[in-house]
């Protein structure tokens, strides 16, 4: 019988495992984790049932049409209108556009099937299989399959050697491996990160497809199943730890497996309902707990989710607090002036709303991504409604279930304490399906389907069951929550806060808890989702355990996001407009689809503006204050034309300019040493240079034509190379790989270098200091560019070490190779250099032939003296 166990699961687990396999490789080519992958699955399995039911399309030609033609080209359209933007944007925004696609993606086949008349993809819709109709059985080591399942199980394994090939033995693959090892490295070496990010969603997309259809016979044509089914690959995923396909894969098989054996041998947790079924998840928690422990940075997305700046900053606070003043007015008339039942809507509007100002804290304050709201809310209410029915005073129960939800969310802290980022995302969706699954499944606490009833809250001269009484008192409770939320940024606690978000490390050694201080937001936030959940169920009259699914804090983040989860006013809008819209559209009979495919929409602008619609509100109203005024650059001696030249370049990070206008030309075989104090902005211009760094003014020219525009990945194809600061290798590629990356054919390197012959299987990250600055040099001996940039190649070098790099240079200015060197170390720049240029504030101060340098000249350049 285990055979049986063990074979059947295999055929489950290579479902996981390909479904997995595709978001390890999306996630590990570009940075984003596609909480959308599923939906991309039921797209694939819906067009596959259309293509084969309504267009009479035989199965094998449905399938082919949607895995290999549709589902590439959806990942491809999805990278140029979604993921490319997404990829420089903080986690945060990351992961709330990629649940707005998961939500807006199967709402958009479903409309367009709707639309169409096309056979409908619901619960009565039964999709066959790949294979033939009816399935035909066959006996595997005793265990009967059908021509399905074997199906499944054979794709799988195609699907891993291949992509295994893929990656391991062509050009293609080694470029995406050296874009995921150093993304920026890559694109200075001439890879098109873009493209390679392009096809990674591509290949990816196509793995999500051939999942969605192998599995539809199993799970059918439903958005949420598939949902599901991302979740149970994505603890495959995270035992690939996000970046092995192999483990990934091996995972995938191996989860399937477990859950079938659990299934067959633990009847004994029949008493507890919902744990066998909540293996995946269970698993999914242990592993990001065991694998995956922050070590550095931790506290969700601080350092990729920089605080947007304060466009308002400039008026007056009556003027700032205005328009949310006129809000509040017009809601207030609106409420007392409009029929009892649009009243109702507005009070659920502002239900939520007090829920999303958890948000604020958790997410907007903290920076940590939290999806287990729902849970808390869930958790409150029916604490609440157990209370109560017990012979508890209704004050007393709301109390205590406010307070289960502020424990729960300590529990919940504990491994916040060891994960961070997106991590941290997927611990606390884990946490919310389990409380969903298996706590809340539990008759003595839930009361089963009945749920609890629980009274309105009674004021002597009106109760809540007056939606208007309502909507005054939930107003109350938001600004009150507003108040202590004001007063928590402003404090001693709320700049600790903002210090360990920023930057743990240095928060510690100045005396400031971490984890005191993630328990502390964690305990807050519970405790505000866990008062909004109380509200939540005495507006409605009763609680049970399935009306605030986990799944509603997956997008009741997204909402919050798209209006601004670092302020309150951004909770009450996302509440209004999550009641509201579906509201309006019912009235004007516009199906349901269409508002989950604008919430897809939302996702889509966020990634161009992921500070979110008050931001961008905030920074119209700075627009229309005052004009940006226009700075020009210094009037400076332009330099003679040259190999390359620098010519007025101004540019920076942010909104913080370094350059200011720096002219600068390196002539074909001349090294040009570029020299001064740190802070002067030599690194810089040397990411200006090479196109790493995009300019706001000046040119840059490349032999006379201006590549001011090109990016880097062009600029180094065109003969323009960067050795940047550190080390210029790809540490997760061996040697060999890493030449291969600029040079079709290494052979020549080794006969040059005999030592990195000997070590041609080693990982670059192995290699000693070293050796992985001889091996970032030693393709530009072998295929030389016109123009080598070199920034601190001496860097934390041995002598010996730093004289054989040099004597690399002196070889390459032999060979006509324009080289512009940084470098502190004066002494072995000078002995090098034909032409000298000092640096000081983001301008070259003087330039001249190395016989005109002298000890005063170096002492105004590094100490600013005159």
């Amino acid at each position: 019988m285990i055979v049986g166990y063990i074979v059947s699961g295999l055929v489950t687990g290579a479902v996981f495992a390909i479904m997995g396999s595709g978001l390890t490789l999306s996630y590990a080519a570009t940075g984003v984790f596609n909480f959308a992958h599923g939906a991309l699955g039921f797209l694939s399995a819906l067009l596959f049932y259309e293509l084969n039911v309504a267009a009479g399309l035989p199965a094998w030609l449905s399938a082919l049409i949607a895995v290999v033609l549709f589902a590439p080209a959806l990942g491809y359209a999805l990278h140029r209108a979604m993921f490319r933007g997404l990829a420089q944007a903080g986690e945060t925004a990351q992961i709330v556009a990629t649940i707005g696609l998961t939500i807006a993606l199967p709402a958009l086949g479903l409309l367009v099937v709707d639309l169409a008349g096309l056979p409908p993809a619901d619960a009565t819709a039964l999709p066959r299989g790949v294979g033939p109709h009816p399935a035909a059985g066959f006996d595997v080591l005793g265990v009967r399959l059908d021509t399905d399942q074997l199906i499944t199980f054979a794709f799988s394994a195609l699907a891993a050697a291949g992509l295994w090939a893929f990656m391991r033995h062509t050009p293609y693959g080694l470029r995406m491996r050296a874009s995921v090892d150093r993304r920026r490295l890559a694109t200075l070496r001439g890879i098109d990160a873009d493209a390679t990010s392009a096809l990674a969603w591509m290949l990816g997309s196509g793995l999500a497809g051939l999942a969605g259809v192998l599995a539809v016979s199993v799970i059918g044509l439903d958005a949420t199943a598939y949902t599901v089914l991302l979740f149970a690959s994505a603890t495959a995923a995270v035992f690939g730890r996000l970046r092995s396909i192999p483990w990934t894969f091996a995972a995938g098989l191996a989860l399937g497996v477990v859950q079938n054996l659990v299934a067959g041998y633990t009847d004994f947790l029949e008493e507890v309902t919902g744990l066998r079924t909540a293996v995946p998840v269970i698993l999914l928690f242990a592993g990001l707990v065991l694998l995956n422990r922050a070590r550095d940075r931790v506290a969700g997305s601080a350092a990729e989710d920089t605080p947007p700046p304060d466009h308002l900053a400039g008026l007056p606070p009556w003027r700032r607090r205005l328009p949310w003043a006129v809000g509040l007015a017009a809601l207030l008339v609106f409420t007392f002036t409009a029929p009892e039942y649009y009243a109702g809507v507005a009070a659920q509007g502002l239900v939520l709303a007090l829920i999303f100002c958890s948000f604020v804290v958790v997410t907007g304050i903290g920076g940590m991504v939290n999806l287990a709201q729902a849970a808390f809310a869930s958790m409150a209410a029916l604490t609440c409604g157990w209370a109560f029915a017990s012979g508890l005073p209704f004050a007393l129960a709301i109390v205590l279930g406010v307070l289960a939800a502020g424990a729960v969310g300590m529990l919940v802290a504990l491994p916040a304490l060891r994960l961070g980022g997106r991590v941290l995302t997927l611990a606390t969706l884990a946490v919310a399906l389990l409380a969903d699954q298996v706590l809340f499944q539990v008759d003595a606490f839930s009361n089963g389907t009945i749920g609890w009833s629980l009274p309105a809250l009674g004021f002597g001269f009106a109760d809540t069951s007056d939606p208007r009484v309502r909507v005054v008192v939930l107003l109350v409770l938001i600004g009150v929550v507003a108040w202590l939320v004001r007063n928590l940024e402003r404090s001693a606690s709320g700049r600790a806060i903002l210090a360990v978000r920023s930057a743990p490390a240095a928060a510690t050694t100045s005396g400031l808890s971490g984890p005191r201080t993630k328990i502390m937001l964690f305990v807050l936030a519970s405790a505000i989702a866990g008062l909004g959940g109380v509200l939540f169920a005495i507006s409605k009259g009763s609680i049970t355990a399935t009306d605030l699914p986990a799944f509603s804090g997956f997008v009741w983040l997204a909402v919050v996001v798209l209006q601004g989860v670092r302020r309150i006013g951004g909770a009450v809008l996302g509440g209004l407009i999550a009641v509201v819209v579906p509201e309006l559209l019912a009235d004007w009979d516009v199906s349901a689809h269409v508002g989950a495919i604008l919430f897809g929409a939302g996702g889509m602008i966020l990634a161009k503006h992921p500070d979110g619609v008050l931001t961008q509100l905030a920074e119209l109203r700075r627009r229309r204050r005052a004009e940006p005024e226009a700075e020009e650059p210094p009037a400076e001696e332009r330099v003679g034309p040259g190999l390359f030249t620098l010519e007025g370049v101004v540019g920076g990070y942010a909104d913080c300019t370094v350059l200011r206008g720096v002219n600068l030309t390196v002539g074909p075989g001349e090294v040009v040493a570029l020299l001064g104090a740190n802070g002067a902005g030599k690194s810089t211009t040397c990411a200006a240079a090479a196109g790493d760094l995009p300019v706001t003014g000046g040119r840059v020219l490349l032999d006379g034509q201006d590549v001011t525009a090109w990016p880097a990945h062009r600029r180094a194809l065109a003969g323009i190379l960067l050795a940047p600061e550190g080390r210029g290798v790809f540490p997760g590629l061996t040697v060999e790989e890493n030449l291969r990356t600029w040079l079709p054919d290494p052979t020549p390197v080794y006969e040059r270098l005999p030592h990195l012959a000997e070590r041609r299987t080693v990982l670059a990250g192995a290699l000693s200091g070293g050796e992985q600055q001889l091996l970032t040099l030693a393709p530009a001996l072998v295929r030389p560019p016109r123009v080598l940039i070199a920034d601190e190649p001496s860097l934390g070098l041995a002598p010996l070490v730093v004289r054989q790099v040099f004597e690399v240079f002196a070889e390459l200015r032999a060979r006509g190779v324009a080289l512009l060197l940084v470098e502190e170390k004066a002494t072995e720049a000078l002995a090098i250099a034909d032409r000298v240029a000092f640096m000081r504030l983001g301008r070259v101060t003087w330039s001249g032939p190395r016989s005109e340098v002298d000890s005063d000249r170096l002492t105004a350049a590094y100490l600013g003296v005159s």
